[in-house]
């Protein structure tokens, strides 16, 4: 694996449509930001010959992070594909944002591929939300590789890195973590760094040089192979013990000489299985070279270790009524099954889907049906509809490159389907199935906006309804208690991405207001009311007199009504308008306008005219009596208190707890977790936890995660009421 010989120095180039899913590998770039994920996908695209220079196409664009929000951010804020070929195999380089705001793109990724490479900075380390991505990945086998990338850092050092992979994802088993190449360093520079310039293959004992800036095979002088048999040693036992033949280890140990083709092949399974996983090291090729260091061998590791789709295991799929089908998952024969793992916005385009096929073939100017269940909380509502497949294409920077059909195990990009959305399933329009959407992190970040002007405001509903259908992440919320419009996200990045592609792409302009919560009001004791509504001018009058008793009630109890009256002095028929009337300004709330909860209001007496009472006088007194009773009591507030389960690494456990203390929390318990992390339940008031997706990222070093829940409303401390700023006490 890497250590055949190349005398094509890159062997293919331009991906179209593959022809079996055996030729096609789908691979996820995964790590933290910074760590060169999109710089390797440019490197690999150079090497394949699908670039005629560094990250560029023929246009002169790049193949990843291409969009000019990406430019303007600096960094990758969205999923991208970049098809090459590389031995008569396509490999689609699935590209994914590092930053933490961004994970619903890693998860997509993480979806449409059959493999990973992690890659990780020698400069920077392992942080902690790379290790929370490699426990998700083992938790479901996924085949897995490390990428060392930034070796030019004056401090890099390739061993130590290596053995800090070992200890971050080898978990039990540290020897199935490691190196398949020792990377050579050239003649120092002035500076005292000396650069790395190429490689040695560990089972081959080749030297890989790329110092000219083309792959040259070569042989070592004897003084570099002593520096490798250690390395050798530990390679060869780690391929030995995972390898399905039980009497090799048996047969090494006595002294027999495994043959380097055996242990290739044992590699190569060990790979695909997920119980192996191979340390490379890579570097982009310098200006006017054609191969960057250690691409050929990334390649090679792809199309020979990593599985094809066939090996994967097949998705649960099912009816639309939820009957579970079976199908032959990746037969391109098999009835269509497809994934929307991602949908853009092109401003000549209009709506692109890139879509995962998983069984049967995807063709153009098909009719298929699309189905989209179980986001309902995302603002996504279920739906069944029948649309036609427009233009089929791979993607390859800005260029879309038209194709005929995609078979089971490809990737590719659908024009035009004005109805699916992100994670909804195409099927064949006479047998409709539906894959279980993968799971979205939680946003929890609430952004209010406004529409800027009228016009902004004519055009927001809609911008919204295609920015929350393109990232399933985001949460549109319309706050019926504070007519606020919430749009919930992950982050600060997150939310600044949204208000770009709203003011960009779709042209809505708005502000970002500060965030209410949802206020509740309540008696602090009991309070009696009269409400009188007598009026004579003239016509028909109107005549209505309720006598009314208010006291508080236990939390969760609502708003209760009762009637107690006797002798009929408010007829049988106006009771009902009385508590209509109460529970109405109960609503409209007594005070400051926030609902009013957990009271018990009793209708004790009255009066009524014969011919000027109505339900409509009834109505009113008894919104005037409870306004009488509120103004006799004390009128407490009450705020929303979330349930939150915060898990954190051990080393952050007392710093957030003493956070949630700062923050008016009560910790209810902790429970330890596996992974050294642990599970913190607290419950906290809404208004004081905001930001916190922000605050907890900073205060744990982007290791932990949290969510939360609506619990109760509970009285507000009077001096933090008091602290409030007057559009927050009061109710729009």
């Amino acid at each position: 694996m890497g250590d055949k010989a190349h005398t094509h120095p890159g062997a293919a180039g331009r991906a179209s449509a593959a022809d079996h899913p055996t030729s096609v590998r789908n691979v996820v770039l995964v790590g933290h930001s910074g760590s060169g994920k999109t710089t390797l996908v440019e490197a690999l695209a150079l090497t394949a010959g699908a670039v005629n220079r560094a990250g560029r196409v023929e246009d002169g664009g790049c193949v990843s992070d291409y969009d000019e929000m990406e430019h303007r951010q600096q960094r990758s804020v969205q999923l991208s594909l970049v098809p090459v070929e590389w031995d008569g195999i396509k490999i689609n380089l699935l590209d994914t944002p590092g930053y933490a705001d961004f994970v619903g793109e890693l998860r997509a990724g993480l979806r449409a591929a059959d493999a990973a490479l992690f890659v990780v900075s020698a400069s920077d380390g392992v942080d902690g939300s790379t290790r929370m991505v490699w426990e998700e990945c083992a938790a479901v086998g996924m085949p897995r590789a490390i990428v060392v990338t930034h070796l030019e850092a004056a401090r890099a050092d390739f061993e130590e890195m290596t053995r800090i992979c070992a200890e971050a994802f080898g978990g039990d088993d540290p020897d199935a973590v490691l190196p398949l190449y020792l990377p050579l360093r050239g003649a120092p520079a002035p500076d005292g760094h000396a650069p790395v310039t190429g490689l040695i293959g560990l089972l081959s004992r080749e030297l890989f040089d790329y110092a000219s800036g083309e792959r040259v095979e070569s042989e070592p002088d004897g003084e570099r192979l002593p520096l490798i048999d250690e390395a050798r040693s530990l390679l060869i036992e780690g391929i030995i013990s995972e390898s399905e033949d039980e009497t090799l280890m048996e047969r090494y140990l006595g002294g027999e000489q495994v043959d380097v083709k055996t242990l290739i092949e044992d590699l190569e399974r060990a790979v695909a299985r997920g119980v192996f996983f191979p340390v490379l090291a890579a570097a982009p090729a310098a200006d006017g070279a054609r191969q960057g260091l250690g691409t050929v061998e990334l390649l090679d590791l792809v199309t020979r270790g990593f599985p094809t789709p066939l090996e994967r295991a097949a998705p649960r799929v099912t009816t639309p009524e939820g009957a579970v089908r079976e199908l032959r998952m990746c037969d391109p024969g098999e009835s269509l099954v497809a994934e929307v793992v991602k949908t853009s916005s092109d401003p000549y385009v209009g709506r692109i889907s890139m879509v995962r096929v998983f069984s049967g073939t995807l063709r153009a100017d098909q009719t298929v049906h699309v189905s989209g269940h179980g986001l309902a909380d995302r603002g996504h509502e279920d739906h069944d509809v029948d649309e036609r497949i427009g233009a089929l294409s791979t993607p390859f920077g800005k260029q879309q490159r038209p194709v005929s059909h995609v078979i089971a195990g490809d990737l590719a990009c659908v024009a035009r389907l004005t109805r699916a959305e992100t994670g909804d399933t195409l099927s064949a329009k006479e047998d409709p199935l539906l894959m279980a959407p993968w799971r979205m992190p939680d946003p929890l970040l609430p952004l209010a906006i406004e529409a800027h002007s009228k016009p902004d405001e004519d055009k927001l509903s809609q911008g919204l309804a295609r920015l929350v259908a393109e990232d399933p992440t985001m949460r549109l919320e319309h706050n019926r208690d504070t007519h606020q419009v919430v749009l919930w996200c992950l982050g600060e990045a997150h939310a600044d991405v949204a208000l770009e592609r709203l003011r960009g792409r779709y042209g809505v302009q708005v502000d970002v207001v500060p965030h209410r919560v949802s206020l509740r009001e309540t008696f602090g004791g009991p309070a009696a009311g009269r409400g009188r509504h007598v009026k004579q001018s003239g016509g028909h009058g109107q005549y209505a007199i309720c006598e009314i008793e208010v006291e508080p009630l236990p939390n969760g109890s609502g708003v209760e009504f009762v009637d107690k009256v006797v002798g009929g002095a408010v007829p049988r028929q106006f009771i009902p308008s009385v508590e209509k009337g109460v529970r109405a300004q109960a609503a409209r709330g007594v005070a400051a306008g926030h609902p009013l909860i957990d009271v018990r209001v009793t209708l004790l007496d009255g009066k009524a005219h014969s011919v000027d009472s109505s339900d409509a006088a009834f109505q009113t007194a008894g919104a005037l009596a409870l306004r009488e009773a509120a103004a006799q009591a004390r009128i407490h507030l009450l705020e929303p208190v979330a349930e939150v389960s915060v898990l954190v690494g051990d080393d952050y456990v007392g710093a957030v707890m003493s956070d949630l203390s700062g923050r008016r929390g009560k910790v209810l318990g902790t429970e330890q977790t596996s992974g050294g992390r642990t599970l913190i339940r607290a419950e906290v008031p809404e208004i004081e936890i905001g930001r916190y997706a922000v605050d907890l990222r900073s205060l744990s070093h982007g290791t932990a995660r949290f969510d939360r829940r609506y619990a109760r409303h509970e009285p507000m401390p009077q001096q933090v009421a008091d602290r409030l700023p007057e559009e927050v006490r009061a109710a729009s």
